[in-house]
């Protein structure tokens, strides 16, 4: 299993960087994780439009989905006919960014994500989990071969985090803040200090921090992280992990 970080900031996409955007492929078959804004070009440098195999998304507010308008664009518009693109996102997730444009100029299909209901998806097995946020929140695991990916979307605490990350290779997980989330957002985010937590209770092998606040420099996040967890620890940054 092979990913792609296309980039990591929360909320809205940093000069010269993405927001959430990942691409994890096994046996030549690829799955855009979050197509968050920004995304789409530094895909595209990675891998052609009508390569992209799935989608799934983890919910639907745009620094998760927004760039899925445009992947569809490139893939009805680009000239090469590829079939209905496969998107599995929380019910209604998409609804607002799908209806950027007319139902028959875009090619898709879209599934439902059912918690603790595992599928497979081409090389991967798939089980969503529903987490805390603002709006329905998937985590995500996937499972190819002998390697394992977690990922959490946004969230707020939850014992199913630990669950949802047992043994897993590489924790992909949202860490808005480095200790400290403003009350209001409590039960909605992360910190990077939860996040340690969560991966040494879990066996993480590498936990990857992501949808850090833009601007936000990593050192923070990684002392705070590394409090409780004493793995690899990076930060979600373009390039392949």
């Amino acid at each position: 299993m092979r990913l792609t970080v296309l980039g990591g900031c929360g909320a809205w996409p940093a000069a010269g960087a993405a927001c959430s955007g990942y691409l994890v492929e096994h046996d030549g078959f690829r799955v855009l994780i979050d197509p968050g804004y920004a995304t789409l070009p530094l895909l595209l440098a990675t891998a052609r439009a009508e390569e992209i195999d799935a989608v799934l998304v983890s919910h639907g507010h745009p620094d998760h989905c927004a760039d899925l308008n445009p992947l569809l664009r490139a893939r009805s518009l680009g000239g090469h006919s590829p079939p209905p693109l496969p998107v599995h996102a929380p019910p209604g997730a998409l609804d607002a960014v799908l209806a950027l444009d007319r139902r028959g100029m875009l090619e898709y299909v879209t599934h439902e994500l059912t918690p603790r209901v595992p599928y497979e998806l081409g090389p991967f097995t798939v089980e969503a989990w529903s987490l805390p946020h603002h709006v329905p929140n998937a985590g995500l695991r996937l499972e190819a071969g002998d390697k394992v990916l977690a990922y959490t979307g946004d969230t707020g605490p939850t014992p199913d985090l630990v669950e949802l990350a047992r043994d897993a290779d590489i924790l992909l997980a949202e860490a808005t803040y480095p200790e400290v989330v403003p009350e209001e957002d409590a039960p909605y985010l992360s910190t990077a200090e939860q996040a340690g937590a969560n991966a040494a209770k879990a066996g993480v092998g590498h936990l990857v921090l992501t949808h850090l606040w833009p601007g936000t420099p990593a050192e923070p996040a990684l002392e705070a992280a590394s409090r409780g967890f004493t793995g690899q620890i990076t930060v979600a940054v373009p390039g392949v992990i």
